[in-house]
């Protein structure tokens, strides 16, 4: 396992090495400069608050191909409708604590610590972190964050706290950008997303999209 030095942004290349069920790394520490370096390598941090950080690049890699999104008809009815209102960037420290605190099936706790919070917020501040959110009755209901790199867009964290919100927030989201978007990063599979037409891909194929954008 390859451990990461505090006093040096550096990662092992991901294409070239494996590491441990999509383990890349750990240790090091949650600065918005590695965190964002990580992210334009195609690694993420994943890990148990409390624990050692952990740093991943999953082979195979789960992402949407924005031409392949799949509305059913019942979504295409509440879009259609104007269930929900949707805005960008307005409301990100809010959609982030929702993302930590919501409850999740099958969860015991959250991933999200307050420390990795605060560098994604940061990471918004400097303009390379972006929110979704999802309104009704001026109330938010749902919403999403991630990294914009390129043409590509790393999804982190989603919430919902009305049936349909956060899958309406992402059709929203693809649909908008669609002719800007190359790809949208799930990193992992959720049924949630296959639904909406995420798949699986291998992940040179994944690093290379992300190069080719940036």
């Amino acid at each position: 396992m390859f451990r990461l030095d505090e006093n040096e942004i550096s990662f092992p290349d991901p294409a070239i090495y494996d590491g441990h069920e999509g383990v890349i790394a750990l240790g090091g520490d949650l600065s918005a400069e590695r965190v964002w370096f990580a992210y334009q390598l195609g690694i993420f941090p994943w890990y148990n608050p409390g624990e050692e950080i952990l740093w991943w690049c999953p082979d195979p890699r789960f992402v949407l191909f924005p031409d392949e999104l799949k509305v059913s008809k019942s979504m295409r009815k509440i879009m259609n409708r104007n269930v929900f209102t949707f805005s960008e960037n307005q409301k990100f420290r809010e959609v982030i604590r929702n993302c930590q605190e919501i409850s999740r099936r099958g969860q015991d706790g959250t991933w999200l610590s307050d420390e990795l919070m605060q560098t994604f917020i940061q990471l918004h501040e400097y303009g390379l972190a972006k929110s979704i959110e999802v309104c009704q009755d001026g109330k938010l209901v749902g919403g999403f964050y991630g990294i914009q790199i390129g043409k590509v867009f790393c999804g982190e964290s989603m919430f919902s706290k009305v049936s349909n919100a956060s899958k309406a927030g992402f059709i929203y989201f693809v649909e908008t950008h669609k002719e800007h978007l190359q790809l949208i990063d799930c990193q992992s599979h959720t049924e949630h997303l296959e639904s909406l037409g995420a798949t699986m891909i291998p992940k040179k194929e994944f690093l290379k999209i992300l190069h080719e954008k940036q």
